[in-house]
């Protein structure tokens, strides 16, 4: 993306900053319900010097972390398999799909009864967000492969391991890429949503803090603190997945690829 474009990222952000400092100086909204910028930045250097905002970010990233390899993990392999066998998508397709309509908070109580109220359960909840776009994701990607290309590999006497290794998952790693980011935003809210329930530590209770103390600047904190590590976790690992799909050529070129210019 030229430097240009990335920087009108910042634009909106920038308005929204400027639009709420207008609002709070104008008085059109009690800082009992919106607190001025100012007040958030104090809060923020007051939790820094507490040691308060490394912690609470370190708790839940390692939560995060944890959840987005098992959920992963779980959508690769069975995204994998159901890709690339018909009799597999078949069989198992349709539960999955049927579980994904699960709303997330409805798996709360069922893994507070069944893992406590400790880290395991926090940590089965982020993974059953990430499945599922994971999941999602490969399996099709896989299963929409170029017959064309498969036919290839027949005409080479390629195996279907190998015709899987060599040709469906290269294919399918685009796909693959967007379901990891899905994922790994989703991992984001169902980590918030853990923490809200049962936690004592992490950005989770800090947003659950304010609320019940009528902070409304830690519960702001909160939301933007969420905001960027999600931003500053999927542009990481949408970096690392442009490298592994350099070879692609089309219209939105990755970093080190000329864009397309008008005629």
């Amino acid at each position: 993306m030229p430097r240009g474009h990335a920087a009108l990222g910042v634009v909106v952000p920038l308005l929204a900053l400027a639009v709420w400092q207008g609002v709070t100086l104008a008085g059109m909204v009690p800082p009992s319900m919106l607190p001025p910028p100012a007040e958030m930045v104090r809060t923020l250097a007051e939790m820094a010097g507490s040691g308060e905002l490394a912690q609470a970010v370190g708790i839940t990233a390692w939560r995060l972390a944890w959840g987005f390899v098992v959920g992963a993990a779980a959508g690769t392999v069975l995204g994998a398999l159901c890709g690339a066998s018909a009799l597999a998508r078949a069989l198992l397709d349709p539960t999955v799909q049927a579980l994904r309509s699960v709303p997330s908070l409805a798996w709360v109580p069922l893994f507070i009864l069944w893992l406590g109220i400790f880290e395991s359960s926090k940590t089965t909840l982020i993974a059953v967000g990430v499945f599922f776009p994971v999941y999602l994701n490969l399996m099709s990607g896989i299963a929409q492969v170029d017959r064309k290309l498969l036919e290839v590999g027949v005409v080479h006497g390629y195996s279907r391991l190998r015709r899987l290794i060599a040709i469906q998952l290269p294919a399918a790693l685009p796909a693959y890429v967007v379901g990891l980011r899905s994922g790994l935003g989703l991992g984001w809210m169902f980590v918030s949503a853990a923490e809200l329930l049962g936690a004592s530590n992490g950005l989770g209770f800090v947003l659950d803090d304010g609320e019940q103390t009528g902070r409304p600047e830690r519960v702001l904190v909160a939301i933007l603190l969420f905001g960027l590590c999600g931003k500053t976790t999927d542009m990481a690992l949408a970096a690392a997945g442009a490298r592994l799909v350099r070879w692609q050529d089309n219209a939105m070129p990755v970093q080190g690829q000329r864009a397309l210019q008008p005629a």
